[in-house]
C-alpha cells in the first residue's frame, strides 16, 4: 500500500506543524522551569537566613505596600510551604518537558521515516 505525494506531503506538513508546536511549547516549559529554579533559590536563602537569627528577632514580611510582623516560626513555615509548592511545580513542569521532547523526538522520526519510505519508491 502506498500514500500518494500530496497525502504525503500533507502528513509531513501537519507532523512538522506538530514539532514547531512542541518545539516552542517545550522552549517556554525551559524558561518556565528556570523561573521556578531562581525563585526557589531565593526562597531558599531566605529560609536559611531566617532559621540563622535568634527567635526573638523582630521579622517583618511585606504586604503590598507595608510591612508586617510576623513571628519567626510562622514566617519560616510559611517559606517552607512556597519551597514545597515549587518542588511540586518544578516536578510537574519537568515531567511536562520530557513528554513535550519525546513528542517533538518522535515527530522528527516520523518525518524521516517518511521520507526515506517515499525516497526508496521514487
Amino acid at each position: 500500500m502506498s500514500i500518494s505525494n500530496a497525502a504525503l506531503e500533507k502528513l509531513v506538513r501537519e507532523i512538522e506543524n506538530q514539532a514547531a508546536v512542541a518545539e516552542q511549547q517545550i522552549s517556554l516549559s525551559r524558561n518556565q522551569v528556570a523561573s521556578k529554579q531562581r525563585e526557589k533559590r531565593l526562597l531558599k536563602l531566605t529560609l536559611d537566613e531566617v532559621t540563622s537569627i535568634p527567635q526573638n528577632t523582630p521579622v517583618y514580611e511585606g504586604v503590598g505596600k507595608m510591612f508586617v510582623s510576623t513571628p519567626i516560626p510562622d514566617l519560616h513555615e510559611k517559606l517552607e510551604g512556597q519551597v514545597k509548592t515549587l518542588d511540586d511545580d518544578l516536578d510537574k513542569l519537568q515531567k511536562r518537558l520530557l513528554y513535550l521532547e519525546t513528542t517533538q523526538k518522535n515527530s522528527r522520526e516520523h518525518i524521516d521515516q517518511m521520507l526515506k519510505h517515499n525516497a526508496g519508491r521514487g
